[in-house]
């Protein structure tokens, strides 16, 4: 799920739930000049085995989080913020002096990365470090940090500055193509926060700013909080599988997997039933959103929010979502019955399909159909021959190396995060990850790519190496085997990797356009296109052996898998056209024609086709209505993409180098300074059309004519 996207302007990036900026300086110190150890183990090995505790040395120095000296003790975020802070001043008064040029982009992206080399690292850490001390320090920096970027959004003088360059067309036309994009980005990220406007109005944009983050705040903690309902209204034979807190029971969730249709059904109406105060942050979060966008001159939220995307503006997300809807419609139906029958057969007293339905009853046909324990395929997925896949995949697609380095002395939060370093066999070090790969307490259960530090061009000429975090939730390893992943894990493990790779690969001047800082509906191709590869035989025979006999994973346990995924797969495609829809027409034309239940209800009808239960509002637990607002649909359009880039460049041959090459030059490398259907076109040789990204999703549905024959013998 990261996301990751290009961080907008200081404030958009800075508001944003999860970071994509860098870290502090002193970590790349140095790094061009240092030669890749070659006595580092097998990363295969290195991810199978526990950390090595560091060797006893009682008197080498800390080094600090992610190897910046400040950070060896929570104190160290004021003095990085006071650095940061004090370095913003002076770029500011020099952006404000030096005449209109290429020079004001470069000013304006050290600014940019003077403040998020630090905030992003703060951003992280205030999350993710089990220590309350630096999470607190941390937070507190994020907050000063914020403080300043509101100054800097509403510092005429320093968006005059830019807006002499942008002004200036024989300038401008000197510039090139990144440089263009990079200073356009930043006059967009400006005016959208109001500073074009006159005094009054500009006062007005900054009141909305912090309105709409305040409410968007309070909508996402109520989008999960518990229903309480008094026990004695529930049945007695299901009380147990609720927590129950005196006199009430608890409803944290929709227990989708529950294989009591009544659990299910109670947990539906109970967590979905409306919250007035939820209610009344939604409808104010999107009046908000909508005052905002037509004082800053759009005709709607989702026009100034799809502004540089690939769909580019509302009307044409719409009509991909329809044809996609049109498409998608028998094959829902047919879904849809084969999910009535399976309830019939299992529960013939109440064989109706209703909205809690689908989770359960599909993943009951799977595992009939195919026989996709998971325990049975556990054993050939060890966390380490995962690592070695992938190791083996960039190798032959990229020419790229994982090393396994020990981290220094308090360079990282936990002991079992893991350090790799990321090699290109001519061009030298690239980056580095930081593998934080296992549960613990207090960590967000939600896996995640966090840029820490992104690349961009120094002054003196030296590249600015980029640093990303992969967050995930894997078992830690018993005493009898490794850690062993899922098939869903490793898909998991191989989406992630996908946005660290876009991170370690792009190579952009400027750093407010590094790695994942792209637009939503471009940001998930990498890390989507990666659960293609994860998903062939070819690939998954490079690595996938029983961690005790060494026994291959048989192809037709990969095929099972792979068309087990596409059971039910129009339903659930399906409902996703239904959430981005519904996204689109809460951030269009306002005010909103009807209450947001009863639009709720009249879109689910029509775009998802189970029936509207009375006295739930989903969209009040709808959550990525704050992250991705008027953006929802990038993930079907992200995979759209992605699939179009596997079946044209990778399905003949997933190891073919000179594709990957072409992937890299042409879509990985540019981060957010090219256009994203540019990039696209680059790619695929073609400029696809709306029916193309629609067919390929499609076509993704149907069923494998060999693993059929292979499953009827």
């Amino acid at each position: 799920m990261l996301c990751a996207r290009r961080l907008g302007s200081l404030a958009a990036g800075l508001a944003a739930l999860r970071p994509g900026r860098a870290a502090r300086g002193s970590l790349g110190a140095g790094i061009q000049a240092r030669r890749v150890s070659t006595s580092w183990s097998p990363v295969g090995a290195a991810f199978n085995v526990k950390p090595q505790g560091r060797r006893l040395d009682l008197f080498g120095e800390r080094r600090g989080l992610f190897g910046v000296p400040e950070l060896n003790a929570p104190e160290g975020f004021y003095i990085a913020q006071e650095e940061a802070l004090r370095k913003t001043e002076l770029l500011v008064e020099r952006a404000c002096s030096t005449p209109p040029g290429p020079q004001t982009v470069l000013i304006f992206d050290e600014l940019s990365d003077a403040l998020c080399r630090v905030a992003d690292l703060a951003d992280f850490v205030k999350i993710a470090h089990p220590e309350p001390a630096f999470r607190e320090a941390a937070e507190e920096t994020c907050r000063s940090i914020g403080t300043m970027v509101e100054k800097l959004n509403t510092n005429v003088e320093l968006y005059q500055s830019l807006q002499k360059l942008l002004s200036d067309k024989k300038l401008m036309d000197s510039l090139d193509v990144e440089t263009r994009r990079v200073a356009e980005l930043f006059m967009f990220d400006f005016e959208i926060s109001g500073i074009h406007l006159d005094e009054e109005k500009r006062k007005r944009a900054v009141d909305l700013n912090v309105k709409i983050l305040d409410l968007s705040s309070k909508f996402l903690m109520g989008t999960n909080f518990p229903n309480k309902i008094e026990k004695h209204l529930l049945p007695d034979h299901i009380r147990h599988n609720f927590v129950r807190d005196g006199d009430h029971v608890v409803v944290d969730g929709l227990h989708a997997e529950a294989p009591n249709d009544l659990v299910r059904e109670a947990a539906y109406r109970i967590f979905l039933y409306p919250n007035a105060s939820q209610l009344k942050y939604l409808e104010e979060l999107l009046s908000n959103r909508d005052h905002l966008a037509k004082l800053v001159g759009y005709s709607t939220f989702s026009h100034r929010a799809l502004q540089g995307t690939i769909a580019q503006k509302p009307e044409t997300v719409m009509q991909f979502l329809e044809k996609l809807s049109d498409k998608l419609c028998e094959r829902t139906m047919k879904d849809f019955e084969m999910m009535r029958q399976m309830k019939m057969k299992l529960n013939p007293q109440n064989s109706e399909l209703m909205p809690w339905d689908p989770p359960y009853y599909s993943g009951v046909i799977r595992a009939e159909r195919y026989n996709i324990e998971p325990s049975l395929y556990c054993p050939f997925f060890s966390l380490g021959a995962c690592m070695e896949g992938l190791n083996i995949l960039f190798n032959k697609l990229l020419g790229i190396s994982l090393y396994a380095e020990q981290p220094a002395k308090g360079e990282v939060w936990c002991e079992d995060v893991r350090k790799l370093a990321v090699v290109h066999e001519s061009e030298g070090l690239l980056g580095y990850i930081y593998c934080d790969f296992f549960q613990r307490a207090d960590k967000p259960y939600q896996d995640c790519h966090f840029t820490i530090r992104g690349g961009r061009l120094k002054e003196d000429g030296d590249y600015q190496l980029p640093v990303v975090v992969l967050m995930l939730n894997l078992p830690h390893s018993s005493r009898n085997s490794p850690t062993l992943l899922t098939p869903g894990m490793m898909e998991n493990l191989f989406h992630e990797m996908g946005h660290a790779m876009h991170s370690m690969l792009g190579r952009t001047r400027y750093q407010h356009v590094t790695g994942t800082r792209c637009p939503t509906d471009f940001a998930e191709v990498p890390s989507i296109l990666m659960e293609y590869f994860s998903n062939d035989y070819r690939v998954v025979n490079q690595f996938a052996r029983h961690y005790q006999t060494g026994q291959p994973l048989p192809k037709n346990m990969v095929s099972r898998l792979c068309e087990s995924k596409k059971v039910c797969a129009a339903a659930d495609m399906q409902l996703q056209v239904f959430y981005a829809t519904l996204d689109q027409i809460y951030h269009g034309e306002h005010p909103l024609r009807k209450p947001t239940t009863d639009i709720l209800k009249e879109t689910q009808e029509k775009f998802y086709g189970l029936p509207y239960v009375p006295n739930t509002a989903w969209q009040l637990r709808f959550s990525h209505l704050v992250g991705y607002g008027a953006k929802y649909y990038s993930y079907l359009m992200s995979r759209a993409v992605a699939s179009m880039v596997w079946k044209e460049c990778f399905l003949q041959d997933p190891f073919n180098r000179a594709a990957g090459e072409r992937y890299r030059r042409e879509m990985l490398a540019h981060g957010g300074g090219k256009e994203p259907m540019l990039m696209v076109q680059g790619m695929l040789q073609k400029c696809p059309s709306i029916d193309d990204f629609v067919n390929a999703l499609v076509s993704d549905l149907d069923l494998d004519f060999e693993t059929f024959l292979m499953d009827s013998k």
